[in-house]
């Protein structure tokens, strides 16, 4: 099976999911981390999840960084948790319908990063 990049990642776009949707294995896991190495694998309440923070040097930079993340997320269907505060943004990836990680989310943070770094490009 050919390995998956951080570009085909990218343009893959989420699916809809049912509460039978296939979670992620371990092995798909291992494969899809490495493409978002910034991102942690977490637990909460027994639900896995990928969570990242970021830093902006302001208030109004850290509003505008949330503000693209939730045009992605309508754009795509899927809704992230996202807590803006001065300077700094949290993001965390899950699928809510399998209390689960799916393909979806691993899409959903390499779009996320990619933000990040179109915005640093403008600078």
């Amino acid at each position: 099976m050919a390995q998956v990049t951080r570009t085909q990642l990218l343009r893959e776009k989420c699916v809809a999911c049912n509460a039978d949707s296939p979670r992620v294995t371990n092995v798909e896991i291992a494969e899809l981390h490495p493409l978002i190495t910034e991102w942690r694998l977490v637990e909460e309440g027994g639900i896995p999840k990928l969570d990242r923070g970021f830093r902006f040097p302001d208030f109004a930079e850290a509003l505008a960084f949330t503000s693209r993340v939730g045009d992605l997320a309508e754009s795509e269907g899927h809704h992230p948790r996202i807590v803006t505060e001065w300077g700094r943004v949290s993001v965390t990836w899950w699928t809510h319908k399998i209390r689960n990680l799916h393909r979806n989310d691993f899409i959903m943070a390499a779009k996320t990063d990619q933000i990040l770094q179109e915005k640093a490009g403008r600078r």
